[in-house]
């Protein structure tokens, strides 16, 4: 690419994953790239992440997938139990391996900290909110705490409350809850495991992952009514909750630090009738914000990312290629969101006899069919539009 030839200049709003990886594919596309940041500093809080096959794909296009590789963890043994242990259902990792490729978890900050990297420092603005959003055909006027930002190009990557989206189409449906809350937690349990998985029980679950530095990233959800983030004491919750159930969810949740809990409501948006409108269009939770039940939001994201690139350097004007990125990521988002909240209301069941009919059926269920039911989720490529 030529470092004088500019594609034009594209505003993200929000330095999430979905707009820093959007961000780093633009720049590398020949787009000038300014990220507005309401945060003071640029960076992830929360907890861990699993970035699945399709994911690391994304970042691959990127060139970040081999820096993501490095500071995660590939090759993790997992499955499903029940509260007193025994295996659901367990995961051929060597057959998902050769089928898809390995995933990796890694902690949200130190993918942010890759992905920020790549972004050139001039181009990030944080400390700065979004006020108005005017559209002006050939261009997008971005008012915000600093001034105004005219582009040839709006992202709105900010999130499920995005402001971009409740500017653009003041109609579109609001998030909507649910039916459980969520936690989230990072413990160090002194000897590093090998070993993650998901135990579902009646009306709550709980599941653990290790990350790279030995600690344990552990999450859990219950039905509950709706409540916002929470307040009291969640560890102690936490304890009630699950420390009788098998080893070594009460070791894991003995190990982790009450101020260190995260919890939040599940909330999720409805389908849009599109991701975008003229000259902006939206990727990650601020078009499609999903259930974690398949840990596919910022996965997504990054797909969202390179693809909204890719067809930006192969359809001429902007409102044709945002047009064609609609008619791509929509169905397929759409898809994936329906599946997570079909699994998320079975996964959360809690009359017994429903419970018993899923616990038989996933330990019934042939391995082979478990993985070939995947493969719409992570069997996505990149699109083949190389960088200039």
């Amino acid at each position: 690419m030529n470092g004088t030839d500019c594609r034009g200049t594209a505003v993200v709003v929000g330095a999430g994953i979905g707009g820093l990886a959007t961000a780093v594919a633009l720049t590398a596309r020949g787009w000038r790239v300014r990220v507005l940041e309401r945060a003071a500093e640029f960076g992830e809080v929360g907890a861990g992440l699993s970035l699945w096959p399709n994911g690391i794909r994304a970042l691959d296009a990127l060139g970040l997938g081999d820096r993501v590789r490095e500071r995660g963890l590939a090759d993790i043994q997992a499955g499903i139990r029940d509260p007193s242990g025994r295996w659901l259902s367990r995961l051929d990792t060597a057959e998902f391996a050769r089928r898809y490729g390995l995933p990796v978890m890694i902690h949200r900050a130190r993918l942010a900290e890759v992905l920020l990297s790549a972004v050139p420092r001039s181009s990030l603005v944080p400390g700065t909110s979004v006020r108005q959003v005017r559209p002006r055909g050939s261009h997008v006027e971005v008012v915000h705490d600093g001034g105004m930002e005219r582009a040839d190009l709006l992202v709105g990557a900010d999130g499920i409350g995005s402001t971009v989206r409740r500017a653009i189409w003041p109609s579109a449906p609001e998030p909507r809850y649910a039916g459980y809350t969520a936690w989230r937690v990072i413990a160090d349990p002194g000897a590093p495991l090998r070993e993650g998985g998901e135990t579902f029980g009646r009306g709550q679950r709980i599941g653990f992952a290790p990350l790279p530095d030995g600690r344990v990233y552990l999450f859990a959800a219950a039905n509950a009514p709706e409540r916002g983030c929470g307040a009291g004491d969640q560890l102690t919750e936490l304890r009630r909750r699950f420390g009788g159930w098998h080893d070594p969810i009460p070791r894991l949740l003995a190990a982790a630090e009450g101020a260190a809990v995260l919890r939040h409501d599940i909330r999720e948006l409805p389908p849009l009738a599109s991701y975008v409108e003229g000259r902006v269009a939206l990727v990650g939770d601020a078009a499609h914000a999903m259930t974690p039940n398949l840990g596919q939001g910022a996965n997504l994201a990054l797909e969202d990312a390179v693809t909204l690139a890719a067809l930006l350097d192969t359809v001429p004007a902007v409102p044709e290629a945002l047009a064609a990125y609609d008619r791509n990521r929509r169905p397929r988002a759409r898809g994936i969101a329906a599946r997570s909240h079909r699994l998320g209301k079975v996964a959360q069941w809690r009359f017994p006899p429903a419970v018993a009919l899923r616990d038989r059926a996933l330990r019934l269920a042939p391995q082979r069919s478990l993985l070939r039911s995947l493969a719409p989720v992570l069997s996505w490529r990149p699109p083949e539009v190389p960088l200039r």
